[in-house]
């Protein structure tokens, strides 16, 4: 498996420390009382277990299965919602956690879902952003890291399902994308 890997990107190490300093900010910035955090599943999970452990506070977590990417390397450019029950956030401050923010049309339409079903406000945190030209307006309220426009996969990001469980960022190397 770490055969396919071009280069790792963030080290285990790195994560560690920045996660510490995201739970910071979000336990700075959000009001007090409880929070519902949405997890954006499969690419979030391991990003928003190690965070959240990380913020003492009482926290409601919910998980969002949605697809964009379909098995591929790029968006295929259609959000689609997977579950057939949405979460209750009506009246609610909303984290929503993602693992990479790519051409912005996942976040973008999870967040605009939230507001419709009346959260009060919702703030966004992802592992990874690329800096690239986004198909959507949007922008994360805290970033873990800014990485070129790399196909990545590791810590929660995967290849056709695989790779999530390595305990890094990696750059797939192109003829393991096959």
């Amino acid at each position: 498996m770490q055969n396919n890997i071009e280069r790792v990107l963030v080290d285990e190490e790195l994560i560690r420390k920045r996660l510490d300093t995201i739970a910071k900010e979000i336990e700075t910035d959000f009001p007090q009382g409880p929070v519902i955090v949405i997890i954006l599943l499969k690419g979030a999970l391991v990003f928003a277990a190690d965070l959240l452990r990380r913020i003492p506070r009482e926290l409601s977590i919910e998980c969002l299965n949605v697809a964009s990417y379909h098995g591929g390397v790029e968006s295929s450019g259609n959000v689609d919602f997977l579950d057939l029950h949405f979460p209750e956030v009506e009246g609610a401050h909303v984290l929503l956690l993602d693992d990479i923010l790519d051409t912005g049309r996942t976040l973008a339409a999870v967040k605009k879902r939230l507001l419709e079903e009346g959260a009060t406000a919702v703030h966004t945190a992802v592992l990874l952003s690329k800096d690239k030209t986004r198909a959507e307006e949007v922008e994360a309220d805290y970033i873990g890291f800014e990485i070129g426009d790399e196909f990545v996969v590791g810590y929660g990001l995967d290849y056709k399902g695989k790779y999530r469980n390595l305990p890094y960022v990696g750059v797939l190397k192109l003829s393991a994308a096959v």
